[in-house]
């Protein structure tokens, strides 16, 4: 590839090496004696190359990237205040010289006066002789890839020969900071300083610097520091716009670093190397390829390769987050976790060689259940004794080995004692399979929710056995499941109670799938809707009682119990019951907001009862609260206005000694439950099932925003909310712009949402739950039940899309859903089969809801003003929540999120930056999605100036040969080269390479031309080096152990001419 025409080797590779018949060839070992010693008179500028190295494409076809003398000059320039380098310096050469570490390694000795130690390569391949080595050449400078570090920190840390280290200079691979925790335990992070630097060949090998500190070792980011002074950095998306912080991006770099592009590849140049959108003096950017992200004060956090990116089972993962979950446990020394045939695959070595495989494959599998979800909880642990690594210190993927399937099909094991042969013949009935064995999980055989449910339900009717689903989603195997069985687990077995009518009551799709919830977890309360009353004024509690018993005498829901009665969940509506209040004092000391976080977190018994708690606290003679909490399975956002109008009629007429004149309901929910499983059963579920297909698809995208945590593998459902505020200006610009566009305001609130959530995850399909009150019969308006249905609103993305283009797509999407709102979500859910994660709600990640008008305003009557209560503490049942209301004065919004994911700060910034959005839509509808104002003025200022200040210049007129000639003068006699046994002075090395320079001189060297070099490590392969350069020429490192292909593809692509 190279088309190089001149090699400059040594006699012993000649028959090794595939060179072309055009190519002439000079031995390094060649009789010089003819030839100066002077050095020859400099050709070179430092804008003139001073190598090419070749790195893999993503083709296959390696890319050589051309890299000028003033790139490797400002490079040490820029970085000699971090490190000072200076004589006494000893380094090693460990990496291949064809892979651009090794031009850290030689030139940072060379440069600097240091003596470089060539390290032979049997030593590189052996952790115990490289550190003797370093032992015994008091190596100060190490320049390593983690990979590599990692092997040598072994032998290290149990071997109590003295290092000389002062300095250890990761680069080449991703560093998990928390993988160096041995290292730091040992010796601390100030005996040899530990630094991290990102980089690149297409910048000059680095671009950061980041010193690591015993504390880093706790934060599970990786920051890769400041960035080389003369450097600048972006992260941007696909439109080159900055990204939000904690958004990832793709890591771009400018400026002094930047290789002129590849040789003979100007298509991909073009590509990688593109034009600084930021820049006045027409510069360039280079595309990394690295995910990366701002965190606070302009800090980047590598986030991994952007083709490294997984998709198991429709789930976009991170590999890092695994590897750094597995790397944290004390079993594991290394890991890496790679993506095999549809399948994780975690390759680890353990700390402890002699540990039994099997339990190291379950100790593994169970920490990472109890903290990932189940999609990232890798299929395969393949157990190895090191990692195998490449010629330049890299792991080498290519060499692992494959996933061996039969380690998945443990060696049945036969069902022990009575229970375990029953409990398997229920499972293999229901999964339809064979055979189960005891160490069978039921989930990997098939298994799902719907299909759990049946299995509880057999247990429950063959066994009279009580056991609850979330005994079947944590057994990890028959046998666990078992003993479940056996030790009792689960909840009281359920009496039938006869319920006043005629035959049992079954459930309405939406109880169905909260019963379910509930029996998976039953002392959740993610499920129970508050409201907390401010009541002031003269109350009258017997009128009160008397209202609350007129209530639950007039709603049936307020009054029923749920049961699983064999297959089928059934309700059982009670007799009415008069209700009495206990007057509370608040506790001393203790604040309003305890009281009612208090009822908050009593979970419900729906199996017991009574679903509505009430209870009253008095403040001041005149001044009471009173906190309401029911179970959505009786109850939904619309029930809860209603109780309250309806609570405040009886009231009144009660204070006047009379009854409520309240509109006699027409039916009662049971009747509606029974009613609406009819009417879908007649056809009308397969209609409304086949558009919801369609719209939605066979994948069901997951929505990835950028959290601040890794998720959780079980929800918490622990939330927070933050308040935000739209004033009338912007409220009234909004109208407008649905006016002209002919949508509604919750069409155009819903098109600014998804473009927010569009524009921080970077995808394409982003997809929105929003709840209806699915009350269209006029029966249904007065009840107190669980109405709400659940639709989830697609919308699609690309470059080209304009506001006004997706205002009108939101459009159709909201008025077809609307003609298709009657298919529970429950049923959408089972027909579309998401994988099962219960770290995420399925279908939608996000959810909006919205409201033409508040009902939470405050009530006179009676003698009493009611207020409602506003309460700080919530209830995230979904990743994040928008809720917006319409004001007389404005518009009212709330971000309601988990706070398992993000913080208080980052919803600040979101909320923001859709306010900034908003404000941009009402701009200019016809400007593209990707032009709208996502970043404040001020944010767009830190990452695009203030987080890349004036940048220094390290202008040079010297090339590298000339720097080291000048320390020849300064230090003739000190030892610059050290290889098993021999030397070589500055001045003995001087003249070797002067020598071999004026003889590459007679062959046509000079400015620019690529002269090949294939040595074998030795004093010899740093002498041609050297000489190439001085002869005016650029080196093109072929490193005799690399493939015959790809020697003969470099020596034909790269342009060498001798």
């Amino acid at each position: 590839d190279s088309g190089i025409e001149l090699l400059l080797t040594q006699a012993h590779l000649l028959g090794r090496l595939p060179i072309p018949a055009h190519v002439q060839t000079l031995d390094l070992a060649d009789a010089l004696d003819g030839y100066s010693t002077e050095n020859p008179v400099n050709q070179t500028t430092p804008d003139n190359l001073a190598y090419v190295i070749y790195t893999s494409g993503s083709t296959g076809k390696p890319k050589g990237t051309l890299l000028a003398h003033h790139n490797l000059m400002r490079l040490f320039a820029a970085t000699d205040d971090w490190f000072t380098f200076d004589e006494k310096d000893v380094w090693t050469l460990f990496h291949s010289f064809a892979f651009d570490f090794s031009v850290w390694e030689i030139f940072g000795a060379l440069l600097h006066g240091g003596r470089l130690v060539i390290v032979p390569r049997e030593v590189t391949r052996s952790p115990e002789d490289f550190h003797a080595l370093l032992v015994e050449q008091r190596v100060t400078v190490l320049n390593q890839t983690p990979s590599a570090f990692k092997q040598l920190m072994r032998v290290a840390c149990d071997s109590p020969a003295p290092m000389s280290l002062e300095k250890v200079i990761f680069g080449g691979e991703a560093l998990d900071v928390a993988s160096l925790k041995p290292w730091l335990d040992r010796f601390g992070d100030q005996a040899a300083q530990l630094i991290n630097m990102y980089g690149i060949t297409e910048t000059t090998v680095h671009v950061t610097y980041r010193p690591i500190t015993e504390a880093d070792t706790q934060n599970p980011a990786s920051p890769i520091g400041e960035a080389i002074p003369d450097l600048s950095w972006y992260v941007l998306d696909a439109d080159f716009n900055p990204v939000a912080q904690g958004c990832s991006g793709e890591l771009h770099i400018g400026h002094a670093g930047l290789a002129r592009g590849y040789h003979n590849r100007a298509a991909l140049t073009a590509e990688r190397f593109v034009p600084d959108p930021f820049s006045s003096d027409g510069g360039r950017l280079y595309r990394t390829g690295d995910l990366a992200r701002y965190r606070a004060a302009g800090v980047i956090e590598y986030a991994g390769r952007i083709d490294h990116q997984v998709k198991i089972r429709g789930f976009r993962i991170e590999l890092g987050e695994i590897e750094a979950r597995l790397q944290a446990h004390p079993t594991v020394r290394e890991v890496m976790v790679l993506a095999v045939d549809g399948q994780l695959a975690a390759y680890l070595v353990p700390a402890q060689p002699d540990q039994d495989q099997q339990s190291l494959r379950e100790t593994l599998k169970t920490e990472l259940r109890s903290h990932l979800p189940d999609y990232m909880v890798p299929t395969h642990f393949i157990v190895l004794d090191n990692m195998p690594l490449t010629a330049n210190g890299k792991l080498d993927r290519k060499a692992l080995p494959a996933p061996d399937a039969s380690q998945l099909q443990a060696a049945y094991i036969a069902p022990q004692g009575e229970l375990e042969q029953q409990l398997a013949a229920i499972w293999a009935d229901v999964l339809k399979v064979e055979q189960v064995g005891r160490s069978d999980n039921f989930f990997e055989l098939g298994g799902h929710s719907l299909l759990a449910t049946q299995v509880i339900s057999r247990i429950r009717q063959q066994l009279d056995v009580e056991l609850s689903l979330r005994d079947l989603f944590e057994a990890r195997d028959l046998a666990a499941f078992a003993q479940a069985a056996g030790n009792g687990h689960g909840n009281a077995a359920p009496r039938f109670i006869k319920a006043d009518r005629s035959q049992p009551l079954g459930l309405s799709y939406a109880q169905q799938r909260q019963w379910f919830l509930w029996q998976l977890d039953p002392e959740s309360t993610a499920y129970i809707i508050p409201a907390a009353l401010r009541l002031s004024g003269s109350l009258d509690i017997a009128a009160l009682e008397h209202s609350f018993s007129a209530l639950i005498a007039r709603h049936e829901t307020l009054r029923t119990t749920f049961r699983q009665q064999g297959e089928q969940a059934v309700q059982i509506i009670h007799a009415p019951r008069a209700l009495t209040l206990m007057v509370e004092s608040v506790p001393a000391g203790q604040p309003l907001e305890a009281c009612v976080q208090q009822e908050m977190q009593r979970p419900f018994d729906l199996e017991k009862g009574p679903l509505l708690r009430v209870r009253l606290l008095n403040l001041a003679a005149d001044e009471h609260v009173l906190i309401l909490t029911q179970h959505h399975i009786v109850s939904d956002g619309w029930s809860m206005p209603i109780m309250v109008d309806e609570l405040m009629q009886c009231y009144q007429a009660a204070t006047l000694g009379r009854k409520a004149e309240l509109t006699p309901l027409p039916i009662q929910y049971a009747d509606y439950a029974l009613w609406q499983r009819n009417w879908l059963e007649m056809g009308e579920q397969e209609r409304q099932l086949a558009y919801w297909k369609q719209q939605l698809g066979e994948q069901q995208p997951i929505l990835e925003l950028p959290t601040d945590r890794p998720r959780p593998a079980l929800r918490s459902y622990d939330g927070a909310r933050l308040n935000v505020e739209l004033d009338a200006a912007l409220l009234n610009d909004l109208k407008t712009l649905a006016r002209q566009q002919g949508i509604t305001l919750f069409m155009l609130l819903l098109a600014s949402l998804q473009t927010l959530l569009h524009r921080y995850s970077g995808q394409a399909d982003i997809r929105v739950g929003v709840p209806v009150a699915n009350r269209t019969r006029s029966e249904t308006q007065g009840l107190i039940g669980f109405f709400v249905n659940t639709q989830v609103l697609k919308a699609d993305f690309d470059t080209q899309t304009t506001v006004a283009g997706l205002l009108q797509q939101i459009k159709q999407t909201a008025v077809e859903a609307q003609a298709h709102q009657d298919l529970p979500f429950e049923q959408l859910v089972e027909a579309l089969q998401p994988q099962r994660d219960l770290s995420r709600s399925p279908l939608f990640q996000v959810a909006y809801n919205h409201q033409s008008e508040g009902h939470n305003e405050a009530r006179e009557l009676a003698g009493l003003r009611l207020e409602y209560q506003v309460s700080d503490k919530h209830t995230a049942q979904f990743d994040l929540t928008l809720d917006t209301c319409e004001r007389p004065n404005g518009l009212a919004a709330s971000l309601t999120y988990a706070t398992d994911l993000f913080d208080a700060a980052t919803i600040e910034r979101m909320a923001g930056h859709w306010c900034n959005l908003l404000n941009g839509m009402c701009r200019d509808a016809n400007q593209r999605i990707a032009d709208l104002p996502l970043l404040s003025v001020e944010e767009r200022q830190d990452a695009l100036r203030d987080w890349n200040p004036n940048l220094a210049v390290y202008p040079s007129e010297y090339c590298a040969h000339q720097r080291t000639e000048t320390q020849t003068e300064r230090t003739p006699l000190a030892i610059a080269l050290t290889f098993a046994g021999e030397q070589l002075s500055y001045q003995q090395l001087n003249c070797r390479a002067n020598q071999v320079a004026h003889k590459l001189r007679e062959q046509g060297v000079g400015p620019d031309v690529r002269v090949g070099l294939a040595a074998e490590r030795s004093l010899d392969m740093i002498v041609g080096m050297l000489a190439i350069l001085k002869a005016g020429g650029a080196y093109v490192p072929l490193d005799p152990d690399y493939p015959q292909d790809r020697l003969s593809f470099l020596m034909h692509d790269s342009g060498i001419e001798l």
